[in-house]
Formats: structure tokens, C-alpha cells, sequence
């Protein structure tokens, strides 16, 4: 089997390098970034370069791009995929990538489908790549409402295949919902918690508290910004959600109210347990 890959940067990198540590197939690697590219054929994580001339060849076509570039890319190629090749885009969001591609592909010989790794690094890039970034990591895929499960299963085997711990079949809507909720509010969260004055002073004063909070405020501001705006409507009501909840804090420790303080405090324990249980 044949993967071409799109974008040698943190996921694709990891992609290829996935494939080429689980399985014997051939990968064909794309990206701007010479060096990237370079990278990737010294390491042999990628087999040969990826071109308007092989990509037909490709068996599996994996772009790793931001969501609108990750569009294009898949549009303006279309006419080239190699009939039944499956064509899945790695973006962060997916009713913004699924509600142009899914109609798109109803006439087309390849077949789309929307997916989302779940994994990742503070730092980008492709000497940021690993091999087992994906190790009892979740592949997230949202296949189009005609799609057979017979084609569901093989997708599923193919994924598990190359690394991944799981893979989860979900809706456009449900994935963006439930990823504002467990990747984008974190992220704005430890951007907003890390800008205290206090943090310049942490040294000597912080441990893993500290450490877990301001992890993912490590971000790429240009793709989070494209992935927060393009999911705007369910980030901005689980922001607002959280900021009613922080004002529950604030009050029972304005109010100096004990009761009121171990009550909250010990709802979130209770959740997280339960979460845990």
C-alpha cells in the first residue's frame, strides 16, 4: 500500500514516521518546507516525494494541513486521486472541512473522510515528529452519512494498524463540540492563567500544579486562532460556561463563605472521580 502524506510538520511527520515503524508500506511526503522535506527522506520516514505526478499511486492520502489550506489542497487535487483511494484530512475542526468535502465527493471516484489525531506536542514541526506520538492515542473519524460499514471496519483496521491505540467514529457536530469543550477551552485556559504577573516569579515556587496548567499555552497562535475561529459558536459557549462556573469561586471566596466554597470544591472532586472511576 501507498500513504501520501501532506504537510511534514508535528502530525504528518509523526504519520509517516508511524507507518514507516508499524508496517512495510511505501510513504510519498509533501511540504513547502525544504528542510522538512529533506528531514523526512534522511530519516526514511518518507520513501520518495509526493507530486501531482505519483499521487495517483496513492492508496491513502493523509493532509496534514490547517483546516481552509487543508480544503484547497483536497479540492483542487480531487480530479487526480486514484479511484477508491481514501482521502482523510488531519485538521482539529470538522464541520468546517466535512460541510465542504462530503458534497464534494458524492460524484467523486476516491472517497473523503473527515479525521482528527488525537495527539500532540507543545512544539511543531517536523523534528518535533515521533514515532510513537499516536501510542494509546484515539484516531477520530467522520465518515460521510453514506459511508458502508464495511468501509468503516477496514478504516478502523488501517488506523490501528499504523499505531493507534483507538479509533472513534463520531459526526462533524459531535467532534467539534466535544473538542471544545477537551482541547480548545484548555488551551485558552492556560493562555489566560499563564499571563499573571506572578508567572515571571514561579521558579522555586511551582510543581506539577503549575507545570499541567501552562503546558498547552506552548501554542501555534496562526492554527489555533483558524481552529478556534472556525469553531467559534461551541468554543464561545463552553468559554462562557466556564466563566459563570470561575464566577461561583470568586463569589464564595468574596463572600468569604466556607459552606459555599467546600460545596463547590467538593462537586469538582466528586466529577473528577467519577471521571476517573
Amino acid at each position: 500500500m501507498i500513504f501520501g502524506i501532506v504537510g511534514l510538520g508535528l502530525i504528518g511527520g509523526s504519520l509517516a514516521k508511524s507507518i514507516k515503524y508499524h508496517t512495510r508500506h511505501a510513504v510519498y511526503g509533501a511540504d513547502i518546507n525544504e528542510t522538512a522535506l529533506l528531514q523526512a527522506r534522511m530519516v526514511r520516514a518518507i520513501d520518495d516525494v509526493l507530486t501531482d505526478e505519483n499521487i495517483g499511486d496513492c492508496d491513502v492520502v493523509l493532509v496534514a494541513l490547517y483546516p481552509q489550506a487543508a480544503v484547497d489542497y483536497i479540492l483542487s487535487h480531487r480530479p487526480l486521486f486514484k479511484e477508491n483511494a481514501l482521502v482523510i484530512d488531519c485538521c482539529g475542526v470538522k464541520r468546517h472541512v466535512c460541510d465542504q468535502l462530503f458534497p464534494a465527493f458524492r460524484d467523486c471516484k476516491a472517497v473523503f473522510m473527515g479525521g482528527h489525531p488525537m495527539a500532540g506536542r507543545e512544539r511543531s514541526g517536523f523534528s518535533y515528529a515521533q514515532d510513537d506520538l499516536f501510542e494509546n492515542a484515539s484516531m477520530i473519524l467522520c465518515p460521510a452519512p453514506e459511508a458502508e460499514a464495511e468501509l468503516l471496519q477496514k478504516v478502523k483496521a488501517l488506523f490501528l494498524s499504523i499505531g493507534f491505540g483507538r479509533v472513534k467514529f463520531s459526526t462533524p457536530q459531535e467532534h467539534d463540540e466535544m473538542i471544545a469543550f477537551t482541547s480548545q477551552l484548555a488551551h485558552i485556559v492556560s493562555g489566560a492563567y499563564v499571563k499573571t504577573p506572578l508567572a515571571m516569579k514561579h521558579k522555586g515556587f511551582s510543581a506539577g500544579s503549575f507545570k499541567d496548567m501552562t503546558r498547552v499555552a506552548r501554542l501555534n497562535e496562526q492554527m489555533w486562532t483558524e481552529l478556534f475561529l472556525e469553531n467559534q459558536d461551541l468554543l464561545l459557549t463552553q468559554v462562557e460556561a466556564l466563566v459563570d462556573r470561575m464566577c461561583e469561586y470568586r463569589d464564595a471566596l468574596r463572600e468569604k463563605d466556607a459552606q459555599k466554597l467546600k460545596a463547590i470544591l467538593r462537586e469538582g472532586r466528586e466529577i473528577k472521580e467519577s471521571l476517573e472511576d
